[in-house]
């Protein structure tokens, strides 16, 4: 600049990035909270407990993720019309207020209501951050600033100590009140310090025009709804690595405690310890692959290969999952499980952010919405596949084996799909809904008829499933039959021709 030193480009973007770490540490402790407690929970009555069952766990789960599954296509749609600031602050009130309503029930049932409210309002936060992160960072810098904020995930399991030390000295009860408390104080700042960038006063031209560098300008909003979403081919690749990997994340937030207590013979307290230092790692891996593919773009990578790279060196790792279980060396095994939650980590980050490389942020609520419902799917399954290993082998050895492959089996399906490169969705260009979707009508009518052919033999089944996995068990595992049949037909749904006045156009 002549005449002096260029002006400071600014870091308001990154105080809003800051925002969206502390409101994704406060949703990960109160989603956290029922795992480190769970010991708590599973004694007796007269102990001060609720007599919980390894099976009445996984049915408390499933709601919470069942929940978590079925409502983000929805909140998304809501997060694009009504706006990131509004929707995530009313999220956040009411994921509080269910995570503290568990201190207040006193029954499995109980438990299975509340968390699945959890669930339901917990579901519009990542919709919310990743357009919150498409709204205020160029493409360049969205990888690393998703990873930042995605690493708060790792504080909130690293809190869980402080949920057990509440529990010790006030209760359980009172550590659930407690720290469904926490979220109000955010709620003032984030009232403050969070609006679109161009209307935000703090924010100078100079990183105004850095935001928006080579983004391209926002178009007449287009009907879209999630059944025209999923006739994008570019959506697909996304939401089977969602399916395919986020049951891992799932798998290791609930079930890595009781597996550290009951197979390597730690005691709650200390069990809690290791976990936030597992996830101490799960926090770097975050924030490494976040500044890995952001690092290459700016080097002048293509979009996609920066992306791909950066998932590639995570998903390589994540076969130390099976050497952690296998290992007699207690140590290595909490060297492998660190790894392999940091080598998540980083593949979510870039996971995420590819959904905003693909389609427009006009778009992104409904996408990383579809995507949640995804993960939720596949967290739901999961719940019901560890529970049910549990009981029927005594271990979750079996488990730890599919945690150490899916993400390796989603990597190679996005790049036979794209072969590393992105392109981006033109949703502006309109779609015929009249036609049929062949693809959507295969898949739907494929999982409609595995879901009705499992529900089936289940049924046929019963009293030996119930004599293997208990009547919960039995019962989750025909919930989840029933739930690949409802997933077939919402893609039946999708793919089938509509009205002519369902034809999609730009307004």
């Amino acid at each position: 600049m002549a005449g002096g030193l260029a002006k400071p480009l600014g870091r308001q973007r990154w105080i809003v990035c800051a925002l969206l770490f502390v409101a994704t540490t406060i949703n990960y402790i109160d989603r956290n909270a029922l795992s480190v407690l769970k010991t708590s929970l599973q004694q007796p009555f007269e102990a001060g407990g609720l007599a919980l069952s390894d099976a009445d766990y996984g049915w408390i789960t499933f709601a919470f993720t069942a929940a978590y599954a079925a409502f983000p296509p929805l909140i998304g749609t809501a997060i694009d019309r009504f706006g990131v600031k509004r929707s995530l602050a009313a999220a956040l009130l009411l994921w509080s207020a269910a995570a503290a309503a568990h201190g207040v029930v006193a029954s499995v049932f109980g438990l299975i209501v509340v968390r699945f409210l959890l669930g339901m309002a917990e579901a519009a936060h990542f919709p919310a951050a990743i357009k919150a992160v498409a709204m205020w960072f160029p493409q360049q810098e969205r990888a690393l600033a998703t990873g930042v904020f995605n690493s708060g995930t790792a504080l909130g399991v690293i809190a869980s100590p402080i949920t057990v030390w509440l529990a010790v000295s006030f209760g359980w009860q009172f550590a659930f009140v407690a720290i469904g408390g926490v979220g109000l104080a955010w709620l003032v700042f984030w009232e403050r310090g969070f609006s679109a960038p161009e209307q935000h006063q703090r924010v100078s031209a100079e990183e105004l025009a850095h935001i928006q560098a080579g983004q391209p300008a926002q178009q007449a909003t287009v009907k879209l709804p999630w059944t025209a979403l999923l006739r994008f081919k570019a959506i697909w690749p996304f939401l089977i690595g969602k399916l395919l990997t986020d049951p891992v994340w799932w798998f290791f937030l609930f079930w890595l405690p009781s597996y550290l207590e009951r197979e390597r013979g730690q005691n709650p307290l200390k069990s809690a310890g290791l976990v936030a230092l597992i996830y101490l790692g799960s926090s770097v891996g975050s924030i490494f692959g976040g500044w890995l593919s952001s690092t290459l773009v700016k080097r002048g990578w293509p979009v996609g290969h920066a992306r791909m790279t950066a998932m590639g060196a995570a998903a390589a790792c994540m076969p130390g999952a099976i050497l952690a279980y296998s290992s007699d060396s207690f140590a290595l095994c909490i060297a492998l499980i660190t790894l392999a939650t940091a080598c998540h980590q980083a593949w979510s980050a870039n996971l995420l952010t590819s959904a905003t490389d693909l389609f427009p942020t006009k778009v992104s609520g409904a996408v990383i919405g579809l995507g949640a419902t995804a993960g939720g799917i596949g967290g739901m399954f999961i719940a019901l596949l560890a529970a049910l290993a549990v009981q029927w082998t005594g271990t979750q050895q079996w488990v730890f084996v599919f945690a150490g492959l899916m993400h390796l089996s989603s990597l190679g399906i996005f790049w036979l799909w794209f072969h590393g490169r992105f392109e981006r969705v033109d949703v502006d260009a309109g779609m015929d809904m009249r036609l049929p979707h062949r693809g959507l009508l295969t898949a739907g009518g494929l999982l409609a008829t595995v879901g009705a052919a499992l529900a089936w033999l289940i049924a046929a089944n019963w009293e030996a499933c119930v004599a293997a996995a208990r009547f919960s068990g039995a019962a989750q595992a025909l919930t989840a039959a029933i739930g690949v049949t409802l997933i077939g037909g919402a893609l039946l749904h999708a793919g089938r021709p509509r009205a002519a006045s369902e034809v999609l156009a730009c307004s």
